[in-house]
């Protein structure tokens, strides 16, 4: 099946449907609500079609053109399909219509008009009621229309050639988009930073901005954000951040940029100067032709020591601890190029980093877990 919005026959969508092998195949497209589609057929037309008014609210609408041999005859049908039963309600007959003008101006009411000279039988669906929250169907049941045509033509239904350009509608829109904001979105987004499975976690969000070398030389700064909180660094060099991994929100124990004249002292640092149970963040600004560090970043979380010469950017995020975390991870660039933006959520207070915890973690989950087991 070929379905094309008028506005844009250029741009058809073919549908293969599901239960192609059942009586009744189903196609599910997509469609904007307040515009005009056509339909055609692979095949022979069908000799049923049921056309259901899913996710409609009351009032939407939307007209479609059917594609049908020239000398079909047509009985279209509206009713309320309950789906617990299948029983049909409130059932209305379609009637003929002379013209296109004339079913436009009688939208609501339960007409249809056959194009015989390019085959499209036409007819607007629209939603007669309302429907409960995000219901499939409306609150009397799902809207449906039955087509029941009558013809003795075995040959392909597609009407494409002759519904267009005679049925083309000019695109519009029917809302306008509203005009930019200039100043900042309040209320924008969500207040859940992260969403897991693991509610009574903490997690620290850290974004790191790793420019290229064309972006450095325009002026662009290297920032490692933590928590919200930017620390950026200025000429080439390393920045390196610890933070404390057992404090929520986060604890900054310090803070150091090594030069390119100081990157020699910056292997000792990492072997001896970082306490345990702390998160490092690391990152580079410019290239560093010699950037002897990888065998210090194996006891960090570092699977293997890596090749860390000539690159353009490079980012690091380990734990200092008896414990290599799945979130610990080296980024690199090729020479003159930046590795943009990078995200992490790194979760805090972990039992696996030794963080001594002063109260329990209160699991919501495993107490109604609790409740439920003890209920049966």
């Amino acid at each position: 099946m070929t379905i094309a919005r008028d506005e844009y026959p250029s741009y058809p969508m073919v549908l293969r449907g599901i239960n192609q092998k059942a009586t009744f195949p189903q196609y599910q497209p997509v469609i904007m609500l307040e515009k005009g589609y056509t339909i055609h057929w692979n095949g022979p037309a069908p000799r049923t079609a049921f056309l259901y008014l899913i996710n409609f609210n009351r009032n939407d609408w939307i007209r479609v053109g059917l594609c049908y041999p020239s000398n079909t005859s047509f009985q279209v049908t509206f009713g309320f399909l309950q789906r617990h039963n299948g029983s049909l309600s409130k059932m209305e007959e379609y009637e003929p219509v002379h013209s296109l003008e004339e079913l436009q101006r009688k939208q609501s009411e339960r007409k249809f008009y056959f194009d015989s000279s390019a085959g499209l039988l036409f007819l607007y669906l629209k939603a007669k009621s309302h429907r409960d929250g995000h219901s499939y169907c409306s609150s009397q049941g799902c809207e449906r229309v039955k087509i029941q045509a009558a013809t003795d033509s075995k040959d392909i239904s597609n009407c494409m050639a002759k519904a267009y350009p005679q049925y083309y509608r000019k695109p519009s829109a029917l809302k306008r988009m509203p005009s930019m904001l200039t100043g900042l979105c309040q209320g924008c987004g969500t207040r859940q930073v992260v969403f897991t499975s693991d509610p009574h976690k903490s997690y620290l969000p850290v974004q790191f901005q790793s420019p290229s070398k064309a972006e450095t030389q325009r002026g662009d700064l290297s920032v490692i954000s933590v928590n919200g909180t930017d620390f950026t660094i200025q000429n080439p060099g390393v920045l390196l951040l610890i933070v404390d991994a057992c404090s929520v929100p986060f604890r900054l124990t310090a803070k150091k940029v090594f030069s390119l004249a100081d990157i020699s002292r910056l292997e000792e640092y990492l072997r001896t100067g970082i306490p345990p149970r702390s998160i490092v963040l690391l990152s580079t600004r410019g290239e560093i032709k010699h950037l002897n560090i990888s065998e210090s970043l194996v006891p960090l979380g570092l699977a293997k020591p890596a090749h860390l010469y000539n690159k353009g950017s490079t980012i690091f995020l380990g734990f200092s601890g008896n414990f290599k975390p799945s979130w610990a991870k080296l980024f690199t660039s090729p020479a003159g190029q930046g590795l943009g933006l990078l995200e992490q959520f790194i979760p805090l207070q972990l039992d696996e980093y030794g963080c001594h915890r002063t109260s329990a973690v209160r699991r919501r989950d495993l107490e109604l877990l609790m409740q439920t087991s003890k209920a049966h």
